[in-house]
């Protein structure tokens, strides 16, 4: 006990310095939050429907936003400003792929999410795109099913895009007949997010399955966008996903300053032929560390088949262990941070 005592004080400390240089929690917040939608009325209605051109940046980031603080009451109790609300993550992340250019379109057939075009605009055609739709739309429509979001779920709708609409839901009735599965998890997880008793490790443990769950769907859905990207982009790809399915088990919590330190350690642009971790010029060494370890994993993982996962999910189930991983990857973040 006193040697994670000990950890935990190392950690705080490192955390407690790394925020000096923000002068508050929205400095965190990703692109463009504050001019993202905020709430339902700030969408255009017909028919007295909601409607959400999710493929446009800004409108898919408000889904994020309006669910944030539709559940901000429920995470009051962990701590102020809704730093402890674990989606976070789904929207830090979805501002990460903005910020890069990874949901700008691949092909270059379009000048969709391009700085010289549209770039707001969200391609289809972007594998990053795509994944995250299942990690925004599925959330967002689940959560108003659930009754979380006080709405009722034929309010809303979301548009297609240009192409391949059969891959994709879009209002509650249709996700929960074409991805049940997806639907069930997110929902439980929200069930657990308005229960008083649910611990903040009962939540992560739900949104963690709910988000695997949308990955596992997405993934072999669009694996063929990845012959769109450079290779050293699309092996990127595929390693970041395996990565997130290694990181499940540890519970990582996907709150604000969590997932904002994190961040700093992935790529701050598209990888390009010639990209080679640890020796990528304009990457920081903290990031080309990252790169180089996503990588390794897939390597790894490719080497040992499913053992290697399944070691690990097994150690990650014994409480000690999984603390001790989680204390050792903050102590390292925050150190290079």
């Amino acid at each position: 006990m006193a040697f994670f005592s000990s950890w935990a004080c190392v950690i705080l400390g490192c955390l407690s310095a790394s925020l000096t240089g923000a002068s508050n929690l929205s400095d965190l917040y990703p692109p463009l939050w504050e001019e993202s939608p905020g709430q339902f009325s700030d969408y255009r209605m017909k028919d007295g429907q909601y409607i959400i051109d999710a493929w446009i940046y800004p409108e898919r980031m408000g889904m994020y936003k309006i669910l944030m603080n539709q559940t901000a009451r429920y995470f009051e109790k962990f701590a102020a400003e809704n730093e402890q609300n674990i989606l976070w993550g789904l929207s830090l992340h979805h501002g990460w792929q903005y910020h890069t250019g990874r949901l700008a379109d691949p092909t270059r057939r379009t000048d969709c999410g391009h700085k010289s075009g549209k770039h707001l605009c969200i391609s289809v055609d972007s594998w990053w795109a795509d994944l995250n739709y299942f990690l925004s739309a599925i959330p967002f429509l689940a959560a108003i099913d659930s009754g979380i979001m006080g709405l009722s779920p034929d309010k809303i709708i979301l548009l297609p895009p240009s192409k391949d609409q059969m891959k994709f839901c879009y209002n509650v009735s249709s996700c929960r007949s074409s991805f049940p599965t997806a639907m069930k998890k997110w929902n439980e997880f929200y069930q657990h997010v308005k229960s008083p008793s649910s611990s903040f490790d009962d939540l992560l443990k739900y949104l963690w399955a709910a988000h695997v769950s949308c990955l596992d769907v997405a993934r072999k859905s669009f694996h063929s966008r990845l012959k769109y990207y450079p290779k050293p982009e699309a092996d990127f790809e595929r390693s970041w996903a395996l990565f997130v399915d290694y990181l499940s088990p540890t519970l990582f919590p996907t709150t604000l300053i969590e997932v904002y330190e994190f961040q700093k350690g992935q790529p701050p642009r598209m990888l390009v032929a010639g990209d080679r971790a640890p020796f990528i010029s304009d990457f920081t060494n903290f990031q080309n560390i990252v790169l180089l370890g996503v990588n390794f994993l897939h390597k790894v993982h490719k080497f040992t088949g499913t053992s290697s996962f399944t070691v690990w999910k097994t150690l990650m189930k014994i409480k000690v262990a999984r603390k001790l991983f989680l204390h050792i990857l903050e102590f390292i973040l925050h150190a290079f941070n």
